[in-house]
């Protein structure tokens, strides 16, 4: 029995070991970018047009970010895209919870193959397929001169996942809430905005961060919905236009400024729900 546990434990700990170091190289790809780019923005274009192995700036030049700040309009830019991403994750809390709500505690017509739709479309992505009949639509609304259209549309992108989440999370919760609600003379919508939604803070913190990162990420579309009112134009749009900043050569150490600026804000907002965030994901996928 001995000989079996010391083989059994050295066993464990080569599975760790090397688990660690998968994650590790994980986490090195997936930073690397990141910290590249940082240290990007600090170095001279020649630079880094020259490119080489030394990942660090041959001298820290701190105008870069003065230059983006200024040369891509960030106040203006910077307001679009925190009203763009807090539109996409106002929208995408309030239908995504009332939804996995229905779907949890309702029976109706159709509500098997219409949950198995959505789900089908946590993993179908028609992507820029889908631009143009959207943008001609907008168009007969008169809605494309405006960043709503873009909410409105950019809102449904990750529904199906939000939905899958928010159902599953409802699902383990105890009916007999639903129930007393009931009796004491609730509505279905007042029973989901007073005693299910204040159950739903992990849940509703995921969708917030990754709804938030989706708007604010957003950029084939404002780039297509903007193009003739460049005042709407959301940070991420106004930060790829820095790259034609130089005199005849791309200006990546100005857009390398520009893009350190932008991700700001979401490092921020995943510093303060990260654990949220991970609470939310396990309990919502788990539970479904």
């Amino acid at each position: 029995m001995s000989k079996n546990h010391a083989v059994y434990s050295k066993g464990t700990k080569v599975t760790r070991s090397l688990t660690w170091l998968f994650m590790l190289f994980m986490a090195i790809l997936m930073v690397f970018p990141v910290v590249y780019i940082v240290l990007g923005s600090f170095k001279t274009n020649a630079e880094l047009l020259v490119g080489g192995t030394n990942l660090f700036p041959a001298k820290f030049i701190l105008t870069n970010y003065s230059e983006a700040w200024t040369q891509a309009n960030f106040a203006q830019y910077t307001l679009n895209s925190v009203i763009l991403a807090t539109g996409v994750m106002l929208l995408s809390l309030v239908n995504a919870t009332m939804a996995g709500y229905v779907f949890s505690r309702k029976e109706f017509k159709g509500k098997r193959l219409l949950y198995g739709l959505f789900i089908a479309f946590m993993f179908i992505n028609v992507g820029s397929i889908s631009l143009r009949p959207l943008f001609e639509l907008a168009v007969k609304l008169r809605m494309n001169n405006s960043l709503l259209s873009v909410i409105l549309i950019s809102a449904g992108g990750g529904q199906a996942t939000y939905i899958f989440l928010s159902r599953g999370f409802v699902d383990a919760l105890p009916r007999e809430l639903d129930e007393a609600a009931k009796i004491d003379g609730c509505s279905f919508l007042q029973t989901y905005r007073m005693i299910i939604l204040p159950l739903l803070k992990p849940v509703v913190a995921t969708i917030a961060i990754l709804s938030f990162r989706q708007g604010w990420n957003e950029y084939i579309m404002p780039l297509v919905f903007t193009m003739t009112n460049e005042k709407l134009r959301p940070l991420t749009v106004g930060v790829n236009m820095l790259k034609n900043a130089g005199d005849g050569t791309a200006a990546w150490h100005i857009m390398f400024a520009g893009a350190t600026i932008a991700i700001i804000p979401m490092l921020i907002v995943y510093a303060f729900f990260g654990r949220y965030f991970m609470s939310g994901i396990a309990a919502g996928a788990v539970k479904g």
